[in-house]
């Protein structure tokens, strides 16, 4: 399943939540530390009056308990000492009664001793304290997003730039050196990645058009046989009218193979195109006088004026592979070729004034009814449609 948060933003979370818990941590150790300061405090402030005033009393030094505003001194059994206190066992804790004060309860040279100071003014610093750390971990946590969107957009920008070079790479195969631009790391072991691709997609193609030379050597041989044999049959024609058919119609399918043979490759060539001013009228008369070849009841209309800039070859076959295929079912009728200003119009018109049959119509997978003059239209950047089953448009695109 493909994730649907993208990698800059999956990136922010992880900082933020990141933030978020050191922020946290922070300030838990924070109130952790200032609650046992407080409890340090006190304890070292009544423990040290306690051994001091113990002393005192216990070698009969005039000595009177401290009775002030923060701290104040008693004997276990002064009248003044609240009663709860009497009850404290020896050391040093908050009352329940009153958060501000703790009472430390000792035991003495000169007995028990409880004393009682008051913090208030530390618990209340304890107070901005927690609304400050509060703060802080908002804070944090904004701070540590914001950062992690800064920083994961600089450390993503070395993959957004090998991105750039591979949307670069042209649609054939060539040798690429994106790990030449990149560090040694993750990212310059997928950019050798692709670069070896591109490599194994190189070598491919050169075996492709390897292939592709042979096969036009190869095929074009026993058709050029197949071919001439045709027309020294043709040259005699047999006296019965269906053998002559039948040659017919194999020097119609031989003339078509060729064809065909000769867009395959064309459209497989990888050499770049060079297009060149074509007249119009003399491109559209000589491919209609291809597609028409053996069919001499079919007549031609030509529509065309000025120059047509395209490849003439690949042109050529295009347009008469493209024109053969509306004219193949048909024995009579007229085939019109006409030149617009974006498109070049194929159109059929039957002797009955009837379309073609649905049967010349594109197939489902394929603009022009046939792969390889997809494929051709394609090299030549032109997008082929039918816009009804007995014509057809060239986008000049």
């Amino acid at each position: 399943m493909k994730p649907s948060m993208p990698l800059r933003r999956r990136f922010t979370l992880l900082a933020t939540v990141m933030g978020l818990l050191l922020s946290t941590l922070s300030a838990a150790t924070i109130a952790f530390v200032a609650e046992d300061y407080e409890y340090v405090i006190a304890t070292e402030i009544m423990h040290g009056q306690a051994e001091d005033y113990g002393l005192r009393l216990a070698n009969g030094l005039p000595a009177e308990l401290p009775r002030t505003q923060r701290l104040s001194g008693y004997r276990i059994d002064a009248q003044e000492l609240p009663r709860a206190y009497t009850t404290y066992a020896p050391g040093v804790r908050e009352d329940p009664a009153h958060e501000d004060i703790h009472v430390g309860v000792f035991d003495t040279a000169a007995g028990r001793l409880v004393f009682t100071i008051d913090l208030g003014d530390i618990e209340a610093l304890e107070k901005h304290l927690h609304v400050f750390v509060a703060a802080m971990i908002v804070l944090g946590t904004l701070l540590a997003g914001w950062m992690g969107w800064l920083f994961s957009g600089l450390a993503l920008t070395p993959l957004r730039r090998l991105a750039e070079g591979v949307d670069a790479l042209p649609v054939q195969p060539q040798p690429s050196t994106l790990a030449a631009g990149t560090s040694n790391d993750e990212l310059g072991r997928l950019a050798g990645a692709i670069d070896a691709y591109q490599a194994r997609l190189l070598a491919a193609d050169a075996r492709e058009q390897a292939f592709f030379a042979d096969a036009s050597h190869e095929l074009r041989t026993p058709l050029t046989v197949v071919q001439g044999v045709t027309d020294v049959l043709l040259d005699d024609p047999p006296g019965n009218p269906a053998q002559a058919a039948r040659l017919q119609r194999l020097e119609r399918g031989v003339r078509d193979m060729r064809h065909l043979l000769d867009a395959m490759l064309s459209a497989a060539r990888r050499t770049p195109l060079q297009a060149e001013a074509i007249p119009a009228g003399e491109l559209l008369s000589e491919a209609s006088a291809i597609a028409l070849a053996g069919k001499p009841g079919i007549a031609s209309s030509i529509d065309a004026s000025g120059d047509l800039h395209a490849p003439r070859r690949e042109a050529l076959l295009l347009v008469a592979g493209l024109a053969r295929r509306l004219a193949q079912p048909h024995s009579v009728g007229e085939l019109r070729l006409q030149l617009h200003e974006d498109r070049i119009d194929l159109r059929f018109i039957a002797a009955n004034d009837t379309l073609a049959s649905p049967a010349t119509h594109a197939r489902a997978d394929t603009a022009s009814g046939s792969a390889l003059l997809d494929r051709l239209a394609a090299r030549l950047g032109w997008r082929v449609a039918f816009d009804s089953p007995a014509s057809i448009a060239i986008r000049l695109c």
